[in-house]
Parts: C-alpha cells; sequence; structure tokens
C-alpha cells in the first residue's frame, strides 16, 4: 500500500537491532485517517471472505482493528495479556512472547467472544517473528471458528514470521513489506509481491 509506505519513508525511524520506529503515526500517536485507508484496502483484499470477527492482541494492534472493524462492520475482539476481574467465565489462552517488550504473556480470550459460527480476520500493526500471529491463530484453533487470514499493516519481510505462517497455509495480507533496514543511513526498502 503506497501511503503507507511513504509514510513509514516520510515518519518512520530505523534503530539498531532491526526496530522500526513508527510511533509518530501508527502505535502511540495514531493517524486515524490512514488507518481508514488500511480498513478499506484490508476489505478489497479479503471481500466476500464473510468475516464475522476482527481479532487483535492488546495493544498497539487495536486502534487498526477497531478502525477495520468500522469498514467490515463487524465487532473487534483483542487478547489480553493479563487476566483481570471484570473478566468471567472460561477463556481460550494462548503463550505470546514480546520481543519488543522481552517477555512472554499468556493471552486470553472469553469464550463468550469466539466461537464456531465465527469467520475470524486477524489484524495486528507489525508482523516479525510471527510469535503473536501464532499464538491469535491458536485461539481461533480453540475456539472452533473459521480463520480466514490474517491483515498486517507492517511486516518485516526479512524476518522468518511471514514465511513460516504462510508455509502453514495462513492467509497473510500485509499493506507493507519491508525487505531491508540500515540503522546507521536510515534507509528502507520495500519488497512489492
Amino acid at each position: 500500500m503506497e501511503l503507507l509506505e511513504q509514510r513509514i519513508l516520510k515518519d518512520g525511524v530505523v534503530k539498531a537491532g532491526n526496530v522500526l520506529k513508527v510511533d509518530s503515526f501508527l502505535n502511540h500517536c495514531m493517524d486515524v485517517k490512514l488507518f481508514q485507508e488500511m480498513g478499506k484496502e484490508f476489505a478489497r483484499l479479503y471481500e466476500g471472505a464473510g468475516i464475522n470477527k476482527i481479532l487483535t492482541i492488546e495493544s498497539s494492534g487495536i486502534g487498526i482493528a477497531c478502525i477495520t472493524a468500522m469498514v467490515f462492520d463487524v465487532p473487534v475482539v483483542y487478547a489480553k495479556k493479563t487476566i483481570t476481574l471484570n473478566i468471567d467465565g472460561e477463556v481460550y489462552g494462548a503463550k505470546v512472547h514480546s520481543f519488543t517488550h522481552q517477555a512472554d504473556y499468556t493471552v486470553i480470550v472469553s469464550q463468550k467472544f469466539l466461537g464456531p459460527e465465527d469467520r475470524v480476520l486477524i489484524i495486528d500493526d507489525f508482523l516479525a517473528n510471527g510469535c503473536a500471529l501464532e499464538g491469535l491463530s491458536d485461539i481461533v484453533r480453540q475456539s472452533g471458528a473459521e480463520l480466514i487470514g490474517a491483515g498486517i499493516a507492517i511486516e518485516k519481510g526479512f524476518q522468518e514470521g511471514g514465511r513460516l505462517l504462510r508455509e502453514k497455509g495462513l492467509r497473510i495480507e500485509s499493506l507493507a513489506i519491508i525487505d531491508s533496514m540500515n540503522s546507521e543511513t536510515g534507509e528502507i526498502e520495500f519488497r512489492h509481491e
């Protein structure tokens, strides 16, 4: 998606350790007009798939998922990283490793909000090693719902997560796939498939 790629080139900052900082428009300060265009693109890519739920993970994917859900006119369910008092009843859970936070989480979704009648699209801001996407896919499997695919804002194509998950049969539509980043020059190259 050229609009997103241009925004990454304009405002993204490449840091050491393959970190792309996009907090000025994607995951701290959120450009909801950009999110709306991204949601429209996800709707185009998954047109006719019968999606009736959007699933994401706490917390950076929630904004994109909500705007995308408005375009699809379906609810959003998000996997929580902590059990709180307001979650009652049975839950689905999956272990997820966060490379950003260098921590493992057991993410949970209440069984009330996901079940065999659902056709699910997972939405997230980044795909790198694929841990979050794999955990969310596992939750969908536990629920008996049908996983239609995943919509990713930015995929780090030079890391193996996307390739491994596609090899397992998961449909992944990434709006911007980064082929390489250089923290010394700030250069970013995109893959166009």
